[in-house]
Protein backbone atom coordinates (compact mmCIF):
# COMPACT_ATOMS: atom_id res chain seq x y z
CA UNK A 1 0.00 0.00 0.00
CA UNK A 2 1.18 3.45 -0.86
CA UNK A 3 3.21 5.03 1.93
CA UNK A 4 2.63 1.87 3.97
CA UNK A 5 6.36 1.80 4.88
CA UNK A 6 6.88 5.69 5.70
CA UNK A 7 2.87 5.65 7.40
CA UNK A 8 0.24 5.72 7.12
CA UNK A 9 -3.50 5.62 9.16
CA UNK A 10 -7.12 5.06 8.79
CA UNK A 11 -9.45 6.04 11.35
CA UNK A 12 -13.45 5.96 11.31
CA UNK A 13 -15.47 6.84 9.96
CA UNK A 14 -13.27 5.26 6.63
CA UNK A 15 -10.58 8.00 6.50
CA UNK A 16 -7.80 6.85 4.92
CA UNK A 17 -4.25 8.94 5.25
CA UNK A 18 -0.57 8.28 3.08
CA UNK A 19 1.55 10.28 2.49
CA UNK A 20 3.61 11.26 5.90
CA UNK A 21 4.88 14.77 5.63
CA UNK A 22 6.17 15.24 9.25
CA UNK A 23 5.41 14.14 12.96
CA UNK A 24 5.43 16.84 15.95
CA UNK A 25 4.90 16.44 19.62
CA UNK A 26 3.28 20.59 19.72
CA UNK A 27 -0.68 20.45 19.70
CA UNK A 28 -0.43 23.77 18.70
CA UNK A 29 -0.16 22.56 15.17
CA UNK A 30 -3.83 21.07 15.13
CA UNK A 31 -4.64 24.74 14.79
CA UNK A 32 -2.62 25.49 11.99
CA UNK A 33 -3.47 23.61 8.44
CA UNK A 34 -3.23 20.26 7.24
CA UNK A 35 -5.06 16.78 8.08
CA UNK A 36 -3.16 14.89 11.44
CA UNK A 37 -3.53 11.56 12.87
CA UNK A 38 -3.00 12.11 16.81
CA UNK A 39 -2.00 9.69 19.50
CA UNK A 40 -1.07 11.10 23.05
CA UNK A 41 -0.78 8.80 25.81
CA UNK A 42 -2.30 8.89 29.40
CA UNK A 43 0.93 10.05 30.48
CA UNK A 44 0.93 13.17 28.00
CA UNK A 45 3.12 12.17 25.25
CA UNK A 46 1.97 13.65 21.83
CA UNK A 47 2.64 12.47 18.51
CA UNK A 48 0.47 14.96 15.10
CA UNK A 49 1.55 13.04 11.93
CA UNK A 50 0.38 15.14 8.79
CA UNK A 51 -0.39 13.51 5.89
CA UNK A 52 -0.77 14.83 1.90
CA UNK A 53 -3.00 13.07 0.95
CA UNK A 54 -6.64 11.68 3.07
CA UNK A 55 -9.48 9.97 1.11
CA UNK A 56 -12.50 8.11 1.99
CA UNK A 57 -11.54 4.47 1.70
CA UNK A 58 -12.16 1.02 3.31
CA UNK A 59 -8.81 -0.68 5.63
CA UNK A 60 -7.02 -1.71 3.12
CA UNK A 61 -6.18 -5.13 2.72
CA UNK A 62 -2.96 -6.54 4.83
CA UNK A 63 -0.19 -8.53 3.69
CA UNK A 64 -1.01 -11.34 5.16
CA UNK A 65 -3.20 -13.03 8.35
CA UNK A 66 -2.01 -11.52 11.67
CA UNK A 67 0.45 -13.27 13.68
CA UNK A 68 -0.06 -12.70 17.59
CA UNK A 69 1.09 -13.82 20.68
CA UNK A 70 -0.27 -17.71 22.24
CA UNK A 71 -3.53 -16.99 24.63
CA UNK A 72 -0.99 -18.21 27.00
CA UNK A 73 1.29 -15.43 26.82
CA UNK A 74 -0.36 -12.69 28.05
CA UNK A 75 0.69 -11.24 31.54
CA UNK A 76 -0.86 -8.86 33.76
CA UNK A 77 0.63 -5.71 35.27
CA UNK A 78 -1.70 -6.46 37.91
CA UNK A 79 -3.00 -10.10 38.87
CA UNK A 80 -6.51 -10.35 40.53
CA UNK A 81 -5.52 -10.52 44.48
CA UNK A 82 -3.36 -7.49 43.67
CA UNK A 83 -6.21 -5.92 41.42
CA UNK A 84 -8.65 -6.92 44.41
CA UNK A 85 -6.32 -5.01 47.19
CA UNK A 86 -6.74 -1.76 44.53
CA UNK A 87 -10.01 -2.21 44.80
CA UNK A 88 -10.01 -1.79 48.47
CA UNK A 89 -7.96 1.05 48.89
CA UNK A 90 -9.53 2.98 46.30
CA UNK A 91 -12.96 2.40 48.52
CA UNK A 92 -10.73 3.40 51.66
CA UNK A 93 -9.88 6.57 49.95
CA UNK A 94 -13.59 7.48 49.58
CA UNK A 95 -14.20 6.63 52.74
CA UNK A 96 -11.74 9.02 53.75
CA UNK A 97 -13.78 11.58 51.54
CA UNK A 98 -10.54 11.75 49.29
CA UNK A 99 -12.49 10.52 45.80
CA UNK A 100 -15.92 10.13 44.80
CA UNK A 101 -14.53 7.14 42.26
CA UNK A 102 -11.19 6.40 40.72
CA UNK A 103 -10.37 4.43 37.59
CA UNK A 104 -8.84 1.07 38.26
CA UNK A 105 -6.25 -0.39 35.57
CA UNK A 106 -4.15 -2.79 34.35
CA UNK A 107 -2.05 -3.58 31.15
CA UNK A 108 -1.56 -6.64 29.53
CA UNK A 109 1.51 -7.80 27.67
CA UNK A 110 2.89 -10.29 25.44
CA UNK A 111 5.44 -11.08 23.14
CA UNK A 112 5.07 -9.85 19.94
CA UNK A 113 6.02 -12.41 16.67
CA UNK A 114 8.78 -10.54 13.99
CA UNK A 115 5.97 -10.92 11.35
CA UNK A 116 3.34 -9.36 12.89
CA UNK A 117 1.84 -6.74 10.83
CA UNK A 118 -0.67 -4.25 12.59
CA UNK A 119 -2.76 -3.52 9.37
CA UNK A 120 -3.65 -7.22 10.23
CA UNK A 121 -4.56 -7.23 13.54
CA UNK A 122 -6.81 -3.71 12.29
CA UNK A 123 -8.42 -6.11 10.03
CA UNK A 124 -9.24 -8.65 12.48
CA UNK A 125 -11.06 -6.30 14.75
CA UNK A 126 -12.74 -4.54 12.36
CA UNK A 127 -14.40 -8.03 11.15
CA UNK A 128 -14.49 -9.47 14.64
CA UNK A 129 -14.88 -6.51 17.14
CA UNK A 130 -16.26 -3.87 14.64
CA UNK A 131 -16.34 -0.01 16.75
CA UNK A 132 -17.34 3.17 16.29
CA UNK A 133 -13.82 5.18 16.85
CA UNK A 134 -11.89 1.78 15.09
CA UNK A 135 -8.15 3.29 14.00
CA UNK A 136 -5.04 2.12 13.30
CA UNK A 137 -2.22 4.42 13.02
CA UNK A 138 1.05 3.08 11.60
CA UNK A 139 4.32 6.15 12.06
CA UNK A 140 7.78 5.37 12.74
CA UNK A 141 8.65 4.25 16.08
CA UNK A 142 4.29 3.99 16.56
CA UNK A 143 2.26 1.43 16.07
CA UNK A 144 -1.81 1.54 17.52
CA UNK A 145 -4.49 -0.31 16.88
CA UNK A 146 -8.04 0.65 18.56
CA UNK A 147 -11.39 -0.67 18.37
CA UNK A 148 -12.63 2.16 20.99
CA UNK A 149 -16.15 2.48 21.23
CA UNK A 150 -15.87 6.25 23.31
CA UNK A 151 -15.75 9.55 21.67
CA UNK A 152 -13.07 11.77 24.12
CA UNK A 153 -13.76 14.84 21.55
CA UNK A 154 -15.48 16.11 18.41
CA UNK A 155 -15.11 19.54 17.42
CA UNK A 156 -16.87 21.04 14.17
CA UNK A 157 -16.02 24.76 14.17
CA UNK A 158 -16.24 25.93 17.62
CA UNK A 159 -18.86 22.98 18.85
CA UNK A 160 -17.56 20.41 20.81
CA UNK A 161 -19.18 17.24 22.22
CA UNK A 162 -17.96 14.23 24.46
CA UNK A 163 -19.56 11.07 24.69
CA UNK A 164 -18.49 9.75 28.19
CA UNK A 165 -18.98 5.92 28.64
CA UNK A 166 -19.33 4.52 32.15
CA UNK A 167 -21.55 1.09 33.32
CA UNK A 168 -20.71 -1.75 31.64
CA UNK A 169 -22.77 -5.04 31.95
CA UNK A 170 -23.51 -8.03 29.50
CA UNK A 171 -27.02 -7.03 28.76
CA UNK A 172 -28.78 -4.06 30.04
CA UNK A 173 -30.43 -5.91 33.17
CA UNK A 174 -26.73 -6.51 34.35
CA UNK A 175 -26.88 -2.77 34.89
CA UNK A 176 -26.79 -1.49 38.94
CA UNK A 177 -27.94 1.54 40.43
CA UNK A 178 -23.81 2.23 41.22
CA UNK A 179 -23.55 2.03 37.29
CA UNK A 180 -25.82 4.97 36.87
CA UNK A 181 -24.44 6.92 39.68
CA UNK A 182 -21.47 6.67 38.06
CA UNK A 183 -21.68 7.73 34.85
CA UNK A 184 -23.63 11.12 36.26
CA UNK A 185 -20.62 11.91 38.57
CA UNK A 186 -18.37 11.44 35.12
CA UNK A 187 -20.83 13.41 33.25
CA UNK A 188 -20.79 16.15 36.17
CA UNK A 189 -16.84 16.26 35.88
CA UNK A 190 -16.92 16.45 32.49
CA UNK A 191 -18.79 19.39 32.19
CA UNK A 192 -16.96 20.98 34.47
CA UNK A 193 -13.83 20.33 32.32
CA UNK A 194 -15.64 22.07 29.36
CA UNK A 195 -16.57 24.69 31.38
CA UNK A 196 -13.60 26.06 31.71
CA UNK A 197 -13.04 26.47 27.90
CA UNK A 198 -16.45 27.01 26.67
CA UNK A 199 -18.89 30.29 25.99
CA UNK A 200 -20.58 30.98 29.66
CA UNK A 201 -23.92 29.15 29.00
CA UNK A 202 -23.16 26.87 26.36
CA UNK A 203 -22.68 23.49 28.18
CA UNK A 204 -25.51 20.86 27.57
CA UNK A 205 -26.17 17.25 28.36
CA UNK A 206 -28.45 16.28 25.35
CA UNK A 207 -28.59 12.47 26.68
CA UNK A 208 -28.02 11.34 29.73
CA UNK A 209 -27.26 7.82 30.28
CA UNK A 210 -28.21 5.69 27.09
CA UNK A 211 -27.59 2.27 26.64
CA UNK A 212 -25.89 1.20 24.19
CA UNK A 213 -24.56 -2.57 22.60
CA UNK A 214 -21.41 -3.77 21.19
CA UNK A 215 -20.11 -6.77 20.78
CA UNK A 216 -20.49 -9.19 23.81
CA UNK A 217 -21.26 -6.42 26.21
CA UNK A 218 -23.39 -3.07 26.63
CA UNK A 219 -22.17 0.65 28.27
CA UNK A 220 -23.79 3.42 29.56
CA UNK A 221 -22.91 6.49 27.36
CA UNK A 222 -23.77 10.17 28.41
CA UNK A 223 -23.46 13.10 25.65
CA UNK A 224 -21.94 16.43 26.91
CA UNK A 225 -21.50 19.51 24.07
CA UNK A 226 -20.56 22.77 24.57
CA UNK A 227 -19.02 25.98 22.46
CA UNK A 228 -15.83 26.83 22.70
CA UNK A 229 -14.78 30.54 24.14
CA UNK A 230 -13.07 32.77 21.72
CA UNK A 231 -9.37 32.43 21.44
CA UNK A 232 -9.31 28.47 23.05
CA UNK A 233 -7.36 26.00 20.94
CA UNK A 234 -6.61 22.31 21.08
CA UNK A 235 -3.08 23.02 23.83
CA UNK A 236 -6.41 24.60 25.76
CA UNK A 237 -8.73 22.16 25.13
CA UNK A 238 -6.11 18.92 26.38
CA UNK A 239 -5.49 21.34 29.63
CA UNK A 240 -9.19 21.87 30.29
CA UNK A 241 -10.39 18.03 29.42
CA UNK A 242 -7.23 15.50 29.75
CA UNK A 243 -6.67 12.59 30.63
CA UNK A 244 -10.42 11.77 29.62
CA UNK A 245 -12.42 11.70 33.00
CA UNK A 246 -14.24 8.42 32.28
CA UNK A 247 -10.65 6.71 32.62
CA UNK A 248 -9.37 8.78 36.02
CA UNK A 249 -12.33 9.95 38.91
CA UNK A 250 -13.80 12.44 40.10
CA UNK A 251 -12.55 14.90 41.39
CA UNK A 252 -10.22 14.48 38.78
CA UNK A 253 -6.64 15.68 40.68
CA UNK A 254 -7.50 12.66 43.23
CA UNK A 255 -8.57 10.50 41.12
CA UNK A 256 -5.17 10.95 39.24
CA UNK A 257 -2.84 10.73 42.76
CA UNK A 258 -4.76 7.75 43.47
CA UNK A 259 -4.09 5.91 40.04
CA UNK A 260 -0.13 6.94 40.08
CA UNK A 261 0.01 4.82 43.18
CA UNK A 262 -1.83 1.67 42.71
CA UNK A 263 -0.87 1.25 39.34
CA UNK A 264 2.80 -0.43 38.35
CA UNK A 265 2.95 0.03 34.47
CA UNK A 266 2.42 3.33 32.52
CA UNK A 267 -1.20 3.23 30.38
CA UNK A 268 0.68 4.81 27.39
CA UNK A 269 -2.09 5.35 24.38
CA UNK A 270 -4.52 3.13 26.31
CA UNK A 271 -6.61 5.83 28.09
CA UNK A 272 -5.43 8.66 26.00
CA UNK A 273 -6.68 9.88 22.90
CA UNK A 274 -6.64 8.36 19.56
CA UNK A 275 -7.96 10.08 16.16
CA UNK A 276 -8.12 12.88 13.75
CA UNK A 277 -7.95 16.65 13.45
CA UNK A 278 -9.06 18.24 9.85
CA UNK A 279 -6.97 21.65 10.88
CA UNK A 280 -8.55 22.95 7.59
CA UNK A 281 -11.99 22.31 8.36
CA UNK A 282 -11.93 22.91 11.77
CA UNK A 283 -13.43 19.05 12.14
CA UNK A 284 -12.19 16.35 14.52
CA UNK A 285 -12.85 13.15 15.90
CA UNK A 286 -10.58 12.03 18.77
CA UNK A 287 -11.47 8.54 21.06
CA UNK A 288 -10.77 7.75 24.52
CA UNK A 289 -7.68 5.03 23.86
CA UNK A 290 -9.63 2.34 24.90
CA UNK A 291 -10.16 -1.52 23.66
CA UNK A 292 -6.55 -0.83 22.30
CA UNK A 293 -3.34 -2.37 21.20
CA UNK A 294 -0.18 -0.98 21.14
CA UNK A 295 3.09 -1.95 19.68
CA UNK A 296 6.71 -1.50 20.56
CA UNK A 297 10.15 -3.12 21.08
CA UNK A 298 8.33 -6.40 20.05
CA UNK A 299 5.83 -6.43 22.22
CA UNK A 300 1.95 -5.87 22.05
CA UNK A 301 0.23 -4.23 24.97
CA UNK A 302 -3.87 -4.13 25.62
CA UNK A 303 -5.08 -1.88 28.96
CA UNK A 304 -8.35 -2.97 30.59
CA UNK A 305 -10.07 -1.19 33.94
CA UNK A 306 -13.10 -0.10 35.79
CA UNK A 307 -14.41 2.50 37.55
CA UNK A 308 -14.20 1.86 41.17
CA UNK A 309 -16.79 3.87 43.69
CA UNK A 310 -17.95 2.60 47.15
CA UNK A 311 -20.61 0.55 45.74
CA UNK A 312 -17.88 -1.22 44.16
CA UNK A 313 -16.97 -5.03 45.04
CA UNK A 314 -14.00 -6.03 44.42
CA UNK A 315 -14.46 -9.63 42.16
CA UNK A 316 -17.10 -8.01 40.14
CA UNK A 317 -14.59 -5.22 39.31
CA UNK A 318 -12.01 -7.96 38.70
CA UNK A 319 -14.55 -9.67 36.52
CA UNK A 320 -15.77 -6.34 34.75
CA UNK A 321 -12.23 -5.91 33.05
CA UNK A 322 -11.96 -9.66 32.20
CA UNK A 323 -15.15 -8.86 30.14
CA UNK A 324 -13.93 -5.66 28.47
CA UNK A 325 -10.90 -7.81 27.75
CA UNK A 326 -11.64 -10.99 26.74
CA UNK A 327 -12.83 -10.67 23.23
CA UNK A 328 -9.83 -8.26 22.50
CA UNK A 329 -7.26 -10.78 23.61
CA UNK A 330 -9.28 -13.26 22.06
CA UNK A 331 -9.16 -11.72 18.37
CA UNK A 332 -5.42 -10.57 18.92
CA UNK A 333 -4.11 -14.19 19.82
CA UNK A 334 -3.03 -16.77 17.59
CA UNK A 335 -5.85 -19.16 17.54
CA UNK A 336 -8.43 -16.56 19.15
CA UNK A 337 -11.62 -16.50 17.55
Amino acid sequence: MEGVYDGFAHLSPGLLATGLRDVTTDLSALDGEGWWAVVVDYEGKVTCARFDRVREAPLPAPAGPWHGPGPVQWHSSLDRPAYEAGVRAIRDHIERGEVYQANLCRVLTAPLPADAEPLALAARLAEGNPAPHAAVIQVPGLSVVSASPELYLSRDGDVVESRPIKGTGVTAADLLEKDYAENIMIVDLVRNDLGRIAAVGSVEVPSLCAVEEHPGLVHLVSTVRARLAPGAGWPELFAATFPPGSVTGAPKSSALRIINELEPAPRGPYCGAVGWVDADRGRAALAVGIRTFWISAGEIRFGTGAGITWGSDPGREWLETELKAARLIALASTGGI
